[in-house]
């Protein structure tokens, strides 16, 4: 690793190993960065369901925004076109789901930027955070409690 002239460290250049890494990563699913306000929103509601239609999507958005149908429709295809939903027919109406928890897409996100921001170094990225947020006690207690609790789920197999 290298210092920046602030003197903070900085993440290595992605090897070739690293970009490949990086591709299949996204291959396997884009990140939630990529998608736009009203795309986090529908996607956003369609978890929320667990399955929508269009309709139902459309009304739980409007105390927030006012969306014409066909808006909320074509969002909901393009989202399907990058693989975030599928649906199924019944009759006339098209009934979404996502393709993925809402928590592995926050994996997958997570894991993209690490690899794209620190190459793929965890420990990097948590040391990123230990010197550069305002963490407080109770946060680096409730770190300490995560890793023990993972050091026994790890234990017990």
């Amino acid at each position: 690793r290298s210092r920046s002239a602030a003197g903070c460290r900085t993440a290595k250049s992605p090897s070739t190993a690293d970009r490949l890494v990086i591709t299949i990563l996204k291959m396997a699913g884009g990140s939630l960065d990529e998608l736009g306000e009203l795309q986090r929103a529908v996607l956003e509601k369609v978890w929320e369901f667990g399955e929508a239609t269009v309709q139902q999507v459309r009304d739980s958005l409007a105390p927030e925004r006012s969306l014409a149908f066909t808006t909320v429709l074509t969002v909901m295809q393009k989202l399907e076109q990058a693989g975030w939903l599928t649906h199924h027919a019944e009759g006339r109406v098209y009934h979404y789901r996502a393709t993925r928890t809402r928590n592995q897409a926050a994996t997958d996100t997570v894991r993209q930027f690490m690899w794209r921001v620190f190459g793929g170094d965890s420990k990097a990225l948590f040391q990123h955070l230990l010197d550069n947020e305002n963490i407080t006690e109770e946060e680096l207690a409730e770190f300490r409690k995560m890793i023990v609790q993972r050091k026994k789920a790890a234990r017990r197999g």
